[in-house]
């Protein structure tokens, strides 16, 4: 089980692969060979075979091998924790809230982390908008742990999906000493709050938040999570039209490196942005020929296989984004917006494509368009009322006559 814990951490982080990867690759294939001559019980053969599905892209499988064992071992927090965090990565809202809600009442608090599981549960209630619940449960578990960042990550969502600005911030100011050293999700939570500025339009505050605690994580930690929070932090200025300097090319060192991973369309997305924003068309073309090449033969990789239809088309609205050619952005992202939940990511994180989606209808040009940013923000302002963006946006588009 040494070997499926840490071959597992290194493929769930989706900082490297066996693709990319030859020792880690030695390392799966030991795993797998040492499985079959020792001696193991079924619930241990089912995690090498869930590790070893997960390694080969295939998310799915993976999670089925360990809802298997969850089935028998309820309380078997790497199979838990495993299946959460792959049901993530594909966009499975619904699966990873009911994962959770299978085996959570034989998490008794007699059980180590049985408070944890409260703070997960709480997180998938509420991607699938049961916010009430959520934060009831959020708010159990850290009155057990009040160091639990993963609770203080859901109620950071929370606030942020209800267009709560002012108890968000208040909230995030009050708990910091809680989870500021936590060393996953720190940097992720100060990026939660660093939107509730930005979406007040604070971006001074925002940036402030960015230059002293975020690209700081980012350098010290290279993890995937820093890099895309610092990504979708940048971009969303620059759509809100705030000069971001130079700070694009403290984060294209670190994102380079990756441009050729594939492992999932939501970092290769971000990744992009960055080459975008520090303007290397080198890195720029060599993430998208890659990534149209590993889509061509993705076997039964499920990232690649969405690659053609999902991917791709979202990739190239965001250098076409850069180009500024507003009526091709629209033309690309229109037809998948529905399907971009799939490349994983929460709702908060991928409102950034939405964002995108808004400002390209806002600049179009052509005639065929000219509704399509009412349409947009009207959808917006309805799901999430009272949103200080949505508001300017709205002024933004009547400015233009596009309210009409």
């Amino acid at each position: 089980m040494g070997q499926v814990i840490s071959n597992g951490l290194l493929l769930i982080g989706t900082g490297t692969s066996v693709r990319l990867d030859p020792k880690l690759a030695g390392a799966l294939r030991t795993m797998v060979e040492d499985s079959k001559r020792q001696p193991l019980t079924q619930r241990e053969r089912l995690h090498v075979s869930a590790v070893e599905m997960f390694s080969k892209g295939n998310f799915p499988k993976a999670c089925d091998l360990w809802e298997e064992i969850l089935r028998d071992h309820p309380t078997d927090m790497l199979a838990l924790k495993f299946s959460h965090d792959a049901y993530f990565y594909l966009g499975y809202q619904a699966q990873m809230r009911d994962s959770v809600a299978r085996v959570i009442s034989f998490w008794t608090p007699d059980i180590p982390l049985s408070s944890y599981v409260k703070g997960i549960y709480s997180f998938g209630l509420m991607e699938t908008n049961f916010y009430d619940q959520a934060e009831k449960l959020a708010k159990e578990a850290l009155s057990i742990e009040p160091k639990d960042a993963w609770s203080v990550h859901t109620m950071a969502h929370i606030h942020e999906m209800k267009a709560e600005i002012k108890e968000g911030v208040e909230f995030m100011q009050r708990s910091e000493p809680n989870w500021k050293d936590s060393d996953m999700l720190a940097c992720h939570n100060y990026w939660h709050w660093a939107l509730y500025l930005i979406e007040k339009g604070d971006y001074e505050a925002a940036l402030s938040i960015y230059d002293n605690h975020i690209l700081p994580s980012l350098q010290a930690s290279a993890t995937m999570l820093d890099m895309v929070d610092s990504c979708s932090m940048l971009y969303r200025l620059q759509l809100e039209g705030v000069p971001v300097g130079e700070r694009w090319k403290d984060v294209l060192p670190v994102t380079r490196k990756h441009s050729r991973d594939h492992i999932l369309l939501f970092n290769d997305a971000h990744f992009l942005m960055a080459s975008l924003g520090a303007r290397d068309m080198g890195i720029t073309e060599e993430l998208l020929s890659g990534l149209q090449e590993a889509s061509e033969s993705p076997g039964d990789n499920c990232q690649l296989r969405l690659a053609r239809d999902v991917g791709l088309p979202l990739c190239r609205a965001l250098v076409e984004a850069e180009g500024g050619n507003a009526d091709r952005v629209l033309e690309l992202l229109l037809p998948i917006r529905y399907r971009i939940p799939e490349i994983g990511g929460s709702n908060a994180q991928r409102d950034v494509f939405n964002q995108l989606l808004i400002h390209a209808a806002l600049n179009c040009t052509s005639s065929a368009h000219r509704h399509v940013a009412r349409s947009l923000l009207m959808e917006r302002d309805a799901l999430k009322p009272g949103s200080p963006l949505t508001e300017r946006l709205i002024r933004k588009a009547a400015a233009r006559h596009l309210m009409q």
